[in-house]
């Protein structure tokens, strides 16, 4: 398995997709029900290859992440070849960048020496999908990227 099987939930989300995958192997749902009772690891195996698949399609479209914790924000761009970072750090426990309220006194205070934001750009060493994929499971959320795109036009 080259990332994570889904969730219980994400499977019953992509319930149709999962039938349609199973009916590309000639496997009715009749045939299904049989080899998850009878054939368990058979079943896991086909329930992993999907996991990968619907893995690489969204992994694939990936232009923008971000990791947005009480007291640091990363935002990340995926280019060709690199992953651009805007980081930004604050220096003061009693602010969350998780709330409403924390998010306004960054933007009131942004400019302030409580503030530290930076920005790097790192070579995609292996498969871009798999370092995607790490950011994820850091944490990270798909995004549209307006974060990105504001703090980009602020530092640059």
């Amino acid at each position: 398995m080259k990332y994570r099987r889904l969730t219980k939930e994400q499977f019953e989300e992509l319930h149709q997709e999962f039938i349609n995958f199973l009916a590309t192997q000639s496997i009715t749902g009749e045939e299904w029900t049989k080899i998850k009772t009878e054939q368990p690891k058979v079943a896991e195996e086909e329930m992993d290859i999907f996991s990968d698949l619907v893995w690489e399609g969204v992994l694939g479209k990936v232009e923008f992440l971000e990791n947005i914790a009480p007291q640091h924000m990363y935002l990340f761009k995926i280019k060709e070849k690199t992953i651009a970072l805007i980081g930004l750090k604050i220096n003061s426990s009693s602010v969350d960048l998780t709330t409403r309220e924390g998010f306004s006194w960054l933007r009131e205070n942004l400019m302030s020496d409580e503030v530290e934001l930076f920005d790097a750009e790192k070579e995609v060493v292996g498969e871009k999908n798999l370092n995607i994929f790490e950011l994820i499971e850091k944490g990270a959320s798909i995004t549209k990227g307006e974060l990105f795109k504001y703090f980009d036009q602020l530092i640059g």
